[in-house]
């Protein structure tokens, strides 16, 4: 069957999934993602998303509806008359639109499903220390991250990786993913397996306050919490504590550590608020720490 796909996306996660459907020849009749918003010095700037970025690049209609409901959005997929919607980092979608499609919607999803339900993924995985995580490709359905899966591939995670670094690894095995489920689709040998709810876990989106490091947990703990909100949002803690744990200890030069429940955690790296980033030695080289 030729396949007239609508590709949904918003971040650079999203980008090498489209860039290989491109690549590889696929007819993608229209590109959807999120409106663009002021930004920069004095808000003047005007900031697109990478998905929009590279649809444009490549002569792709690109359609940006405030709300996905919205009569005239509605009519404009439609009249694409793509017959496969492909959804990777994009927004929940109300059924009218997932169910339009003939051949239906798949999404790709930062986990091995139903593993990390959610929005946060990847950093939910890195800091309750698990040591693999993938990409699952599945049909969209009423309830989130639940419909039946296509396929899954593993990724390892190194004990000292953040998930940043999971993130730029996982965009290329997701994009890889995406080809397979397209082409199985193609071929009409689409494998679908239905998700067992009861090894269901969830990853719900990260607030700024519930990034604060508590130093009440083991060494391992904290370390796996920082890398698994690094480099955004990032986890946070206060300079100075008067609590058992959570001591700052530092040579004023050299060094600074934390005391945890079983030992301590090195910083090697800081960010002060409103400033940038730096190693320690230039932090303490500026930073007077009372004694």
């Amino acid at each position: 069957m030729k396949l007239k796909i609508v590709f949904m996306g918003t971040p650079d996660f999203a980008v090498p999934s489209l860039d290989v459907l491109v690549k590889n020849g696929y007819e993608v009749v229209g590109v959807v993602t999120v409106a663009d918003k002021m930004g920069g010095r004095g808000m003047k700037q005007v900031l697109e998303s990478p998905v929009k970025k590279y649809a444009v690049e490549q002569g792709i209609p690109v359609l940006q509806p405030e709300k996905l409901r919205n009569p005239e959005f509605l009519a404009q997929l439609r009249a694409l008359e793509a017959n496969l919607f492909i959804v990777v980092a994009f927004r929940m979608l109300p059924e009218i639109v997932w169910n339009m499609p003939t051949l239906g919607t798949f999404n790709l999803h930062g986990s091995l499903l139903p593993r990390y339900r959610g929005a946060a993924p990847i950093n939910w995985a890195v800091i309750n220390g698990d040591a693999e995580t993938g990409v699952t490709t599945f049909f969209l359905q009423h309830e989130i991250d639940t419909g039946n899966i296509i396929f899954q591939d593993k990724l390892p995670i190194g004990e000292n990786e953040t998930a940043g670094e999971i993130h730029d690894r996982m965009m290329q095995l997701g994009a890889r993913t995406v080809l397979k489920t397209v082409q199985s689709i193609e071929a009409g040998t689409v494998p679908q397996q239905a998700q067992d709810d009861s090894q269901a876990s969830h990853a719900p989106k990260i607030f700024h306050e519930t990034c604060q490091i508590s130093f009440d947990q083991n060494t391992d703990q904290v370390h796996n919490f920082v890398r698994g909100l690094s480099p955004f949002p990032a986890a946070w803690t206060t300079l100075e504590h008067e609590h058992p744990t959570g001591q700052l200890f530092s040579d004023g030069r050299s060094y600074l550590k934390y005391s945890t429940k079983d030992g301590y955690v090195k910083v090697l790296e800081l960010q002060l608020q409103g400033r940038k980033r730096m190693g320690v030695k230039d932090f303490l080289n500026g930073y007077a720490l009372k004694k």
